[in-house]
């Protein structure tokens, strides 16, 4: 009886896709941030590994007796923290990412984010530890970096394909921003312009010029191992086409390849043997699909930016000195603000996809000194942060503030890698 009614449950129906960005319309107007930073050794300066006496694991069990903070685990293995709301969790190559709750003010990130540093600090001083903010290790590269004991990493890191997939997984650390939507209209309204931003974005917070000890030549290395790693699953999610809607993400979804899936406990490995849709069509080795498989292959797409009960805008390198703090300010001032939005739109709906897709290449290299169309593209970054710095001045909250640092850098045409 137990197992039908398992049966019945598991089966699983086209509407259900779409309920998880559904229920994601909100009237809330918050904004979440993720922050990766790179652990290494205060004495060598070469990346910090998971296991050992003085390695990244046994820095959180410490830094979770102290502070309180429960384990998060994998088959016994700790693979991060959480504390109510807030959680540390570990990329695959132990990068440290700190996913702070969604707030409405920028300055209550900033502040929890303080908090929690100065509670780890003390910590990760005695482990003899620095966390880096720049978006890829400067001096120990992937074949030395230990990967995670996390079952899906290791799943991972065999299917990825693309010749810079293993500097993607354990050498890079970025900074995500999530925001709010409240229809569906304004979901794909937001998720259009925010991918139209995103190569702006990239280049405005290059900061990961130096991999293995040297200058590479590129201003983000950590934006060219993406462009070099599973296209199939990373790169833009929309051609910029007005009148996209849930169903069209959905059914981009549903036409990539699986990597795999969970049962009992156990993975189950696909390695993109079959597509979503052809795994609810058909089942694979007498599975069906379910909701936890959707979830899961929804979190295994890595688009530039993500579709979620929220928009997650992904592609900026970690960055510090108070410029971690104006990437979410930049897109506050422009999203939530109507007039903002269609200044922005206004300013890039003159370029085609192909264009904005051809610029991520370039600003790869040379951040903002790159060209649209010929074009320079510092003066269209300047004006998206002057559209965003009058946005939240006049919501008189002293918000603009957290741009001031992007725009004195700018003024300079700088990005963070050329101080470096």
């Amino acid at each position: 009886m137990n197992n039908c009614q398992t049966t019945l449950q598991e089966k699983l129906e086209y509407n259900q896709l779409l309920e998880n960005f559904i229920l994601g319309c909100k009237k809330s107007q918050k904004i979440g941030m993720e922050y990766e930073r790179i652990p290494v050794s205060k004495q060598t300066g070469e990346v910090t590994q998971y296991s050992g006496e003085f390695g990244v694991c046994e820095c959180l069990r410490s830094f979770a007796k102290e502070d309180n903070w429960d384990y998060l685990l994998d088959e016994n293995n700790i693979i991060g923290l959480k504390k109510l709301h807030d959680t540390i969790t570990l990329e695959p190559g132990c990068q440290i990412e700190l996913s702070i709750e969604p707030q409405e003010k920028i300055a209550d990130i900033k502040n929890r984010i303080e908090e929690i540093d100065a509670a780890f600090e003390p910590i990760l001083e005695n482990y003899g530890i620095k966390l880096l903010n720049l978006g890829v290790s400067p001096k120990t590269t992937y074949k030395n970096i230990e990967l995670l004991p996390k079952r899906r990493y290791h799943l991972m890191a065999n299917y990825l394909w693309g010749i810079l997939s293993d500097v993607m997984m354990r050498e890079t650390a970025g900074i995500q921003v999530g925001i709010d939507f409240k229809s569906e209209e304004d979901a794909m309204r937001k998720f259009r312009l925010a991918n139209m931003i995103m190569p702006f974005a990239t280049a405005m917070f290059a900061n990961s010029r130096i991999r293995g000890g040297v200058d590479t030549g590129y201003q983000s290395f950590r934006a060219l191992a993406w462009l070099n790693t599973d296209n199939e699953r990373c790169g833009f999610a929309t051609k910029f086409q007005d009148g996209m809607t849930f169903k069209d993400y959905v059914n981009i979804l549903l036409n990539t390849p699986m990597i795999f899936i969970n049962r009992e406990g156990k993975t189950v490995n696909i390695n993109g043997q079959l597509s979503f849709k052809q795994f609810m069509d058909k089942g694979f080795e007498g599975f069906e699909a379910n909701i936890d498989d959707w979830n899961l292959h929804s979190n295994l797409y890595f688009p530039e930016v993500r579709l979620r009960n929220f928009i997650e805008i992904r592609n900026h390198d970690c960055v510090g000195g108070g410029l971690q703090y104006a990437i979410p300010a930049l897109y506050k001032g422009i999203m939530y603000n109507t007039d903002a939005i269609q200044e922005v739109e206004k300013l890039l709906c003159k370029y085609s996809y192909g264009e904005i897709n051809e610029l991520r290449y370039s600003v790869a290299r040379f951040a903002i000194g790159a060209k649209i169309k010929k074009q320079a593209i510092l003066p269209i970054c300047k004006e998206i942060v002057n559209i965003s710095y009058q946005s939240l001045k006049n919501k008189n909250d002293n918000e603009e503030t957290f741009l001031e640092p992007l725009i004195e850098m700018l003024s300079k045409k700088k990005v963070p890698a050329d101080m470096i």
